[in-house]
């Protein structure tokens, strides 16, 4: 039976790294679909995809700001319509403006919660009013909503709030046979890595497609034995 498969913020980073890990392998994942802003990022990761597509898979692109609640109130009636069941929900989404606290712009304070936690929740809440059925729901928490640090005080209360949904979401959902899964990778060398520490070389860090290969094997049989807690990843 096909699958289909939503990653939001699948433009670049983990959320690109985890689309093409799902992409380029003879599985049951045929339906691809992708949230992100507008940009020249999304749209030549919707060509690269679909350059290379030895299995027939399809690819749907959807430009949404995540942190506009009505757009994805708008947005999940139409995926339904479309593609009819979402089996597999990757959250991993994300923005964050580092300050300390004397220099946090609240409006950047709320943007961060927007992405990070609201999104999620509106995405998973709607669909499952919309009918739809997950077998994996996927949260990409970070190692900084386990330990803070300073300057990043908006990107770490998200994190936390999102470890903290994602263990009652687990709790709730296991009636209906979900498996809430959640990833607190370490560093990784993404764009938001690169705001949080700007001096870092990405070289001598993990890499997207490390964290997009722990998501692959969480949302495999073997992936039931390892996934009963927040699983962080980094070297």
């Amino acid at each position: 039976m096909s699958k289909s498969i939503l990653i939001s913020g699948a433009s670049k980073g983990i959320g690109l790294a985890t689309a093409e890990r799902f992409f380029r392998e003879d599985n049951d994942v045929t339906d691809f679909v992708l949230l992100a802003r507008k940009s020249d990022d999304f749209a030549e990761a919707e060509r690269e995809l679909l350059a290379d597509n030895p299995y027939g898979k399809t690819v749907t692109c959807y430009e949404i700001d995540l942190n506009d609640r009505e757009a994805i109130a708008a947005l999940m009636p139409k995926i339904i319509e479309k593609h009819e069941n979402i089996e597999i929900l990757v959250n991993n989404a994300g923005y964050t403006a580092p300050d300390p606290i004397h220099e946090i712009d609240f409006a950047d304070f709320e943007r961060t919660i927007g992405v990070n936690l609201y999104a999620p929740f509106l995405i998973v809440q709607r669909l499952l009013h919309l009918g739809n059925t997950f077998e994996y729901i996927v949260n990409i928490a970070s190692t900084a909503g386990i330990t803070g640090r300073s300057g990043w005080l908006t990107y770490s209360s998200s994190k936390a709030a999102i470890i903290a949904m994602s263990q009652v979401l687990k709790e709730e959902l296991a009636i209906y046979g979900t498996r809430v899964i959640t990833i607190s990778p370490g560093r990784c060398a993404t764009a938001l890595r690169r705001k949080l520490a700007p001096d870092e070389d990405p070289t001598t860090i993990m890499q997207p497609e490390d964290v997009a290969d722990a998501i692959r094997m969480l949302t495999s049989p073997v992936g039931r034995y390892v996934d009963s807690e927040n699983l962080v990843v980094r070297l």
